[in-house]
């Protein structure tokens, strides 16, 4: 039985002391943190479940998204996250209508690997010719885990998110019974919400029924922190931050003027808000030093967040993963965290 602990930020230097007093129920995972010197772990609220702290973004490596990608690259760069410790990978059906999740899949059958925690989303339904479209009906949420079971290569799913739908639309369609049915029949383990809008995920957590919160939260985009983050703390809802890179933005290597491919969402971003964004990062410059990168304070800064479990980096190659992981290794001093709030709080002026 896991042992519950206040805190499960630990990393392998502690964990020959513990071995001897903790039962552990998943013994590959206990292999892997074994392995592991670099990553921490930290509990999924209530789910009880522990993951590492930095996880693997898929949305990248699924081709549309982030641009042209090479699955030859993808499937090495899971791989490289998955050597270096991560033990949580979240994607969802439709990143590239299903090849991202079937990449995962493919990586995990070659590995043997049956502990990895696969967090995948549904809502938009992709398999009709007449073009994507949100679609939460119980018949569909049916037929859209069995599908994303056959790409994954997977008995269950271990986090099932609803993926970016208006709580209106959750409720209308009494999502929360059908996901609890797929829970009965252990075709899920556990469920979530992944939320487009701060006010969305603080009425998902108002009923009760979610296990886990995916949200967007990162150095340029801390609104999170006011609600959200200290409501799921009081109510042991396990936090998922994506983007805390800011798509990229938080690396430091995008100009004003630079110009993305068809296949990135970021192609329609407005020109003012890349220009405005650019000129917040560079006021961030002070975070990069010999010891970190950029990218890697933000990832330091997310994880900084009351209640998250883990942050969601992209990666679509091996260097990025690397890049990404190691930021488990550095710190941002209580001062530099204090610094970057007052940024967000005076509009980065």
């Amino acid at each position: 039985m896991w042992l519950i602990l206040h805190s499960l930020e630990f990393d392998s230097r502690r964990i020959f002391g513990l071995a001897f007093w903790i039962k552990i129920q998943n013994a590959s995972l206990f292999i892997l943190l074994l392995k592991n010197a670099v990553l921490k772990f930290r509990k999924l609220g209530r789910t009880k479940l522990l993951v590492s702290e930095i996880g693997f973004g898929a949305w990248a490596i699924s081709g549309h998204g982030y641009g042209p990608t090479d699955d030859k690259e993808s499937v090495r760069a899971i791989h490289k996250a998955l050597d270096l410790g991560v033990n949580i990978i979240d994607t969802a059906d439709s990143y590239g209508n299903g090849h991202g999740e079937a990449l995962i899949g493919r990586v995990l059958r070659d590995r043997g690997d049956r502990h990895t925690i696969i967090a995948t989303k549904f809502g938009w339904d992709f398999y009709s010719k007449a073009g994507i479209r949100g679609n939460l009906k119980r018949e569909y949420i049916s037929f859209a885990v069995e599908q994303s079971l056959k790409r994954l290569q997977r008995d269950w799913i271990d986090i099932y998110q609803i993926h970016n739908s208006k709580p209106q639309s959750i409720l209308r369609e009494d999502v929360y019974e059908s996901l609890d049915i797929l829970k009965k029949h252990g075709k899920i383990r556990f469920y979530g919400v992944s939320s487009n809008h701060i006010r969305d995920g603080i009425e998902a957590i108002s009923t009760g029924k979610p296990d886990v919160i995916q949200v967007r939260y990162n150095i340029l985009d801390q609104e999170a922190e006011k609600c959200l983050l200290p409501l799921a703390f009081k109510n042991d809802i396990g936090i998922i931050a994506r983007e805390p890179l800011s798509c990229g933005l938080l690396t430091g290597k995008y100009r004003a003027d630079s110009k993305f491919p068809k296949t990135d969402h970021r192609r329609g971003w407005d020109v003012s808000y890349l220009e405005e964004s650019v000129k917040r990062v560079r006021k961030l410059v002070y975070l990069e030093n010999n010891e970190r990168s950029l990218a890697q304070s933000a990832i330091r800064f997310a994880l900084s967040g009351e209640a998250v479990s883990t942050v969601i980096p992209g990666g679509k190659t091996t260097d990025q993963v690397a890049e990404n992981i190691a930021a488990s290794t550095v710190d941002l001093s209580h001062e530099e965290l204090l610094g970057i709030r007052k940024l967000f709080i005076n509009n980065f002026e």
